[in-house]
């Protein structure tokens, strides 16, 4: 005995039963009742219609006795060395106390700072030398960076 499906609800046609419904592309469709048959020809969606399967299996109806839920997978957190720093100094790093990290940072800011002097004021001195060594002719910074100069007017 075969069992045919209903092409709307999904449903069991038993032999005998239902009606079919051949489309003009020649696919055949087959209805268990003039209701599933009259719902298919007005277009409706059968995920739509609350007593159809289709309706049942999209809204996860009736189904969690035969399914049980999915064990997921816990991630295992492991330490890995960055990029320029070992793991040994990244724990040494950790175990610091804030108030010890913070004195740090404070005491290498301020040597970097005492250091972009120095290349300051050497840079300047350098300017000055090279300044004086190519005729001493005062530029404003605006000329230096080649800024438009006036032209004087001249007459006939």
């Amino acid at each position: 005995m075969k069992l045919e499906i209903d092409s709307f609800s999904g449903g069991k046609i038993y032999p005998g039963r239902g009606t079919l419904f051949v489309r003009g592309d020649s696919k055949i469709f087959r209805f268990q009742s003039s209701k599933t048959a009259s719902l298919f020809k007005q277009r409706k969606n059968p995920r739509r219609v609350a007593w159809t399967v289709l309706y049942r299996r999209h809204h996860k109806k009736g189904i969690t006795e035969e399914v049980s839920k999915k064990r997921s997978r816990k991630a295992v957190k492991h330490q890995r060395p960055v990029v320029g720093a070992s793991l040994e100094l990244i724990k040494e790093r950790r175990s610091v106390k804030p108030d010890v990290r913070k004195a740090q940072r404070e005491e290498k800011k301020k040597a970097d700072k005492e250091k972009k002097k120095k290349t300051d004021r050497a840079t300047r001195k350098a300017e000055k030398a090279k300044l004086a060594a190519s005729g001493g002719a005062k530029v404003s910074k605006q000329q230096a960076k080649g800024a438009f100069q006036k032209v004087n007017a001249t007459s006939r």
